[in-house]
């Protein structure tokens, strides 16, 4: 996917992506539902590289775009303090009228069971340990939302014609859930199970996994789903690769097909 990008894939991954929760049901955090929409993705940023993150947010204000209640106002608009960025607010939008802030997010949360948190939501961590749902969810409540309060941000948005405290704040947060390949069924309410798309499993494992063939997706790609046009690499091509991640404490996301054609998503880990 490096030499070309397809956009609409990739818009179709996201848009196909359920949100990781309904309503308010979790930290209180009120999820926007967007409608997904039937319409190409036009891609205007040829010429940029762009990271996973900024994609997402290029498609959620597509989408917002093709809604007719909605008016875009402001789109990572930097709050800044003595000429330094103190913030970002990802987008400022109208629907029907009113005022709305919202944050955008899309993640990739690994079911970490070898440990005991202290709450439900612990369990979910990144694929290489370093990123975790309950940390993304305090930096919202403490951070990313309340720099709308800020004096800064405030004088920022005095030239706009509604009043600041009418802002209501919501968030987009979308993820890809895995469970342990040896607990498939673990129950991880209040989360959304529509998230949950694959499994992961260490790389002392992986033998097990020597009957399937193997696509190493790029980052960019963990947003599509997996098909059968691909370059599938046999196990032994596959896990020479996978060595090298994993040397590096990186978990690469692996997309499987067996002898059936039946496709799946998985981590390898290295912990």
């Amino acid at each position: 996917m490096s030499d070309k990008i397809n956009f609409n894939e990739l818009f179709e991954g996201f848009q196909n992506t359920p949100l990781l929760w309904n309503n308010s049901e979790v930290y209180e955090l009120e999820q926007l539902l967007i409608n997904n929409i039937s319409t190409h993705f036009s891609n205007n940023y040829k010429s940029k590289k762009l990271r996973l993150g900024k994609w997402v947010e290029n498609f959620v204000s597509f989408q917002l775009q093709h809604d007719s209640h909605i008016k875009i106002i402001e789109e990572n608009l930097q709050i800044k303090s003595n000429k330094i960025t103190i913030g970002e607010l990802d987008l400022l939008l109208l629907k029907d009228k009113h005022p709305i802030h919202l944050e955008i997010i899309y993640k990739f949360y690994l079911y970490d069971n070898t440990n005991n948190y202290a709450n439900e939501l612990s369990h979910w961590i990144g694929p290489n340990k370093n990123d975790a749902l309950v940390y993304k969810l305090n930096k919202l409540k403490e951070k990313q939302l309340p720099l709308l309060h800020h004096p800064r941000t405030r004088h920022a948005l005095e030239k706009y014609p509604f009043d600041i405290n009418s802002i209501k704040q919501q968030v987009c947060f979308k993820a890809q859930l895995f469970l342990p390949y040896d607990d498939k069924d673990l129950n991880v309410s209040p989360i959304n199970t529509s998230c949950v798309v694959g499994w992961y499993l260490n790389i002392e494992r992986i033998s097990e996994l020597e009957n399937f063939e193997f696509y190493i997706p790029e980052k960019l790609e963990w947003l599509c789903q997996p098909k059968e046009n691909l370059n599938w690499l046999p196990f032994i091509e596959a896990k020479n690769k996978i060595d090298i991640y994993i040397t590096n404490n990186r978990s690469p996301l692996c997309w499987l097909k067996n002898e059936n054609n039946i496709l799946q998503k998985c981590f390898i880990t290295w912990w």
